[in-house]
């Protein structure tokens, strides 16, 4: 499968940008990176790719290497000290430099000082290319973004860091600045009022976009792009999101498996015997795609009913049996294991889902959707959400996390309760050694004293029939919605700059990704608006299918792009949490 969206243009801007314009016919080149230009490159390039273009070698910057003087060298880095020095040594050798010649790529802006002492060193000699390619984060999906910076989360909400904080911006806000010029989108930029670092970040967004327009006047130029917007907020605005079980295919499969790099392991019995198979979850399986924002109710159903089809078109009678023993079919069809090796991918998956969910998880949505609607199944307020907790509180069977998740969605619904009752809850639940989680929410805004915190918004009334176990939707879906409508609160969610006035009508738009997969459809070429979301403090997975959610609803008029410093389940979201009252973890 083609990649679509983020990730082609990513890799169309690297392939085209650096590896093809410097390519000479019959020239072969090595290609030199160090880690985070590395983790960009293969989130949207094949190996393949790369050694179509030219390419012999790949190496690491940071690891010893043979020189190879006969040959020039590519090197695409992130502009930081190790690998600018790295790249000195490599041209101070005598009699010969490590290679023929350099041709250097930063990903984004080199400071001053390194940019010196480049200059100073004997590279220049052997220098012929020297860019900024502008591509600071990684397309994590077709319209989800990572800024690939964990640390962030500690560094806005812990007491520890508030030194580092104003850096730390600067350095999101080039992160953030870059995601728009790859996409072409000079926006409008608003932020949520109430919590200052989304202010000091998008003046800072707003001062890199300038200078990136002031070198390339057209950034943001086409009939519709003027209507585009950067969103930015915080983690604290939806604290519930994080929390609930999810009960939509990855970010049910990524909260109740131990999934690692997008990487999903799994026994699977044969004939003989029973062996461990890895499966990639990205956007190369069109299975994945298809399946990952469906209600895992569904998801079985879908995969059996794709299979059948599958198999109906390779003229292979199929019947329930033998759906369910997929080794029969395979030895009947050997030629389609790849496909057929998808399809048990996925029924494992959800399976291994199921299997959690029978457990413990099914008793504990119900209460955790009564904590955060407020309400029940019925749409009855829930009067004494106490006598639903105290049984998931006492269960031994239930884990730590899990009870604590229950405990802080409790605290949101009664805004707040009293210290002399949250030590009870403690107690009860017996969770003494994380209590302290509950008690860093303090710092993400939460009140655990009654009567003090914030008062929950007005929620959109949604009508459509939904899941009795999920008829939570994240506070960012009416956010999104409210934008592209024009109807959001332009006092509590102020623009840093004045909206653009809409451009002339015979704008003309570029073909965005030259000539990358000329068969696809003309909506690849984007020229509608965009909604470009930033969560400071990690999003969560159920945001992210509301992007994609929102953009179907607009028939692909607008299109909605989120991401944050990082991707959060809800442990990653916890462990984050009772991380802020400890000094900063050290940064990679």
């Amino acid at each position: 499968m083609a990649p679509s969206g983020l990730k082609a243009v990513v890799g169309e801007k690297i392939l085209s940008g650096v590896i093809r314009s410097v390519k000479k016919e019959g020239e072969w080149k090595v290609l030199i990176m160090d880690h985070p230009s590395m983790r960009i490159l293969s989130s949207c390039c094949k190996m393949s790719d790369i050694l179509a273009e030219g390419i012999t070698i790949v190496e690491d910057i940071n690891k010893r290497r043979e020189p190879i003087p006969s040959l020039e060298a590519i090197y695409l880095l992130s502009p930081v000290e190790k690998s600018v020095q790295a790249l000195i040594s490599d041209f101070r050798g005598t009699p010969t430099f490590t290679y023929k010649a350099a041709h250097v790529f930063f990903m984004d802006t080199c400071p001053e000082p390194l940019f010196n002492e480049l200059s100073k060193s004997r590279i220049t000699k052997a220098i012929k290319t020297l860019k900024e390619i502008n591509v600071a984060f990684l397309p994590y999906e077709s319209q989800v973004y990572s800024l690939d910076r964990p640390q962030t989360f500690h560094n806005c909400f812990s007491h520890y860091r508030s030194l580092d904080k104003n850096k730390q911006l600067e350095m999101l806000a080039e992160q953030i600045a870059t995601l728009c010029e790859t996409l072409k989108e000079y926006p409008a930029i608003r932020y949520r009022k109430d919590h200052e670092d989304n202010f000091h970040l998008a003046h800072a967004v707003l001062a890199k976009l300038n200078a990136f327009k002031a070198d390339n006047p057209s950034m943001g130029e086409g009939p519709d792009k003027a209507r585009s917007q950067l969103l930015i907020v915080d983690r604290s605005f939806d604290l519930v999101s994080p929390l609930l079980h999810e009960l939509t295919f990855q970010a049910m499969a990524y909260d109740l498996l131990s999934i690692e790099n997008d990487t999903y392991k799994y026994e699977t019995t044969g004939i003989s015997d029973s062996r461990e198979k890895v499966a990639l979850l990205d956007e190369d399986d069109e299975l994945w795609v298809q399946l990952r924002h469906m209600h895992i109710a569904d998801v079985s159903k879908k995969v059996t009913e794709l299979l059948r089809t599958f198999c109906e078109s390779k003229r292979l009678t199929t019947d329930k049996a033998n759906i369910k023993d997929l080794s029969q079919i395979l030895k009947k069809m050997p030629q389609y294991q790849k496909e057929l090796n998808k399809y048990s991918t996925h029924l494992n998956l959800a399976e291994h889902c199921m299997r959690h969910f029978k457990g413990t998880v099914e008793k504990l949505c119900g209460v955790e959707q009564d904590l955060a609607m407020g309400t029940d199944v019925d749409g009855e307020k829930i009067k004494d959400p106490m006598k639903i907790i105290v049984p998931v509180l006492l269960d031994p069977s239930v884990q730590a996390y899990d009870k604590i998740r229950i405990i802080l969605l409790y605290i949101f619904l009664k805004n707040g309760v009293g210290e002399e009752n949250l030590t009870k809850l403690i107690q009860h639940a017996n969770i003494q050694q994380q209590s302290n989680i509950i008690h860093n929410m303090q710092l993400l805004g939460t009140s655990l004293t009654p009567g003090s915190g914030q008062l929950r918004p007005e929620r959109k009334v949604r009508l459509e029939s939904t899941y009795q176990l999920s008829r939570w939707t994240p506070m960012l879906k009416d956010i999104m919605e409210d934008i592209i409508e024009d109807k959001l609160d332009k006092k509590l969610w102020p623009f840093v700059s004045d909206p653009v006035p809409a451009a002339s009508p015979q704008a003309v738009v570029s073909a965005r990704f030259g000539h990358w997969h000329k068969n696809k459809p003309a909506t690849e070429y984007r020229t509608g608006p965009r909604l470009i979301i930033y969560v400071l403090g990690g999003v969560s997975m159920s945001e992210m299918r509301c992007a994609y959610e929102v953009t179907q609803a607009t028939e692909g008029k607008w299109e909605v792009v989120i991401g944050s410093s990082h991707i959060l389940t809800p442990k990653r979201f916890l462990d984050d949490v009772q991380a802020l009252d400890q000094a900063a973890p050290v940064e990679a």
